[in-house]
């Protein structure tokens, strides 16, 4: 709506309806996944048979809340090693690459500038299909030629931070390239003719200039692992991780604990989204 512009009553009541009925199909799940967290039910679901906090802290034997849950607390461990593992990755490669190609010029640098955000189009199903298939292949020929069997090459931790960061650390690259794009890079020769060397001049120059995207795509490097499923379901080993764990829960018939571990992931990603937004404005 442009305020500046005329407007009619039908047209203003009808802008109105649109955002609240907008707000209300994209919260209204959140609220009610939240709601039933508290909801004294076997059953993530109606009826409301009172308000209890044993999904939080129930000790058993019938009602195992989230803090006594092993198996879920195990999940959960999995996925922020994953997620920290993947954010270091990510952020060095993708830092790498905006520098790149951004600041470097070489043959076929469009082309495969096209290859590192092919993966961002690909479907994360068929990625982590063929990035088993991939690991699977290589394994097996070193085993068979060379007789060494390397176990990072099969289902298991590597594999998925691995697998995540090969589309992840492509958004890390493209968000600090949108910044590297406005660095005047006139300032690193200042720098030079005043005596520093190459690391004074990356360091105190140009990763301080670029350092809220660095920030801000690592912040999203990590939301984006800890809430993966599609790729990372087919690289896991033995240890789930938590999207994974929820996913068969729910396929197994879960109990209202699912509704708890929702509303601290809700909680949690929303502090941390905030807290994010608020550094990157103070800077």
């Amino acid at each position: 709506m442009i305020k500046s512009l005329p407007s009619s009553k039908k047209y203003r009541s009808g802008f109105t309806i649109f955002i609240v009925l907008y707000f209300i199909f994209l919260f209204a799940p959140l609220i009610v996944t939240m709601v039933f967290a508290f909801n004294e039910s076997m059953y993530p679901s109606l009826p409301w048979n009172g308000f209890t906090l044993k999904w939080f802290f129930g000790k058993g034997p019938k009602i195992v809340g989230i803090f006594h849950d092993k198996i879920n607390l195990r999940s959960l461990a999995t996925s922020f090693k994953v997620a920290i593992s993947v954010t270091i990755l990510s952020t060095f490669l993708g830092t790498c690459a905006a520098f790149l190609f951004e600041h470097e010029n070489f043959r076929f640098k469009n082309a495969l500038y096209f290859l590192m955000i092919a993966p961002m189009v690909i479907p994360g199903v068929i990625l982590g299909i063929s990035i088993l298939m991939f690991s699977n292949t290589i394994g097996l020929f070193i085993e068979n030629h060379l007789g060494l069997y390397l176990k990072f090459l099969g289902p298991g931790f590597p594999l998925v931070v691995l697998g995540q960061s090969s589309f992840i650390s492509t958004i890390v690259a493209l968000v600090v390239s949108a910044r590297l794009k406005k660095f005047d890079r006139t300032l690193e020769e200042a720098a030079y003719n005043l005596g520093a060397n190459r690391l004074e001049v990356m360091w105190f120059i140009t990763l301080k200039y670029l350092s809220p995207s660095i920030i801000g795509g690592a912040a999203m490097a990590f939301l984006m692992s800890f809430e993966n499923f599609n790729t990372t379901i087919f690289l896991l080993g033995s240890q789930a991780t938590l999207p994974v764990n929820m996913y068969m829960q729910v396929r197994d018939g879960s109990t209202p604990v699912i509704n708890a571990i929702s509303l601290l992931l809700i909680l949690g990603s929303s502090i941390f989204a905030v807290l994010n937004l608020t550094k990157g404005s103070k800077e």
